[in-house]
């Protein structure tokens, strides 16, 4: 087991494990950063490159545990057997940033990797007033794959009817035309051979309907792995953070 670096703690949140990091000297300005994890379930609280970037901009950072629920609004009996993922961050993790440290949206960002970064997406593209930053990579977006992969006894099927009715909840699908978060970048290694086209096929729709976002899906450095997440962590936490500076900027 691998040891939790300074900062970190877990603490319990609405009955479920979530993990917080306390920089040493937080931002004036209370942002705060959701980290999504991906069904690795690996969190960051041992990942010195994170932990150094989270401190050194003063960001307090909020990592929920949800199993291997794809951050979805469908109930998945290994996270809680009445309480979805989304209704989870909705109804608890937000009111929990708000109590502990005053801190409310467009203050608060989404940082997704895989599995998280999808729910990343699919949450600023649901509720983007509310998820107005976000910054995913290796977004695993086109998940009705695992569907296939994974069979009737993998935790989609216990989720989903099928996987077209997952393909019907990707983030690319809840992109409205009209209403969409000011800020979204995400990135996907090109060797990433499982999800970088479904990656590919949310930019060309982005770029099609005039959507703004950001993207990096050139850089190579490890596929789909925490060598890329790693490398590609300076972008990441420097998107969120500009970002927050623009939209604390922005409500002046």
């Amino acid at each position: 087991m691998t040891d939790t670096l300074p900062g970190w703690r877990r603490e319990t949140v609405a009955g479920h494990v979530a993990e917080v990091f306390e920089p040493p000297q937080p931002s004036e300005f209370g942002y705060v950063v959701i980290y999504l994890h991906g069904v690795h379930l690996k969190s960051l609280s041992d990942n010195a490159v994170y932990t150094e970037a989270f401190a050194r901009h003063g960001l307090r950072v909020v990592a929920p545990q949800t199993g291997r629920s794809w951050w979805s609004d469908r109930i998945c009996p290994e996270f809680d057997p009445q309480v979805t993922a989304q209704r989870y961050v909705l109804d608890s993790i937000l009111p929990f940033i708000r109590e502990r440290w005053r801190s409310v949206p467009p203050r608060i960002a989404l940082l997704g990797t895989s599995m998280g970064g999808q729910g990343a997406l699919r949450f600023s593209y649901k509720f983007p007033d509310r998820f107005p930053i976000v910054a995913a990579l290796s977004p695993a977006i086109d998940h009705q794959v695992r569907y296939y992969e994974e069979g009737e006894d993998g935790t989609l099927a216990l989720m989903y009817d099928s996987p077209e009715a997952v393909r019907q909840d990707t983030a690319t699908l809840h992109v409205h035309p009209l209403n969409w978060p000011r800020n979204v970048w995400f990135c996907c290694d090109p060797v990433d051979y499982r999800w970088h086209e479904s990656t590919e096929r949310l930019r060309s729709k982005l770029a099609a309907i005039g959507i703004p976002h950001d993207y990096d899906l050139q850089t190579s450095a490890g596929g789909h792995s925490w060598e890329y997440y790693n490398h590609m962590a300076p972008q990441a936490i420097g998107y969120i953070v500009e970002r927050l500076e623009r939209e604390r900027l922005r409500i002046l």
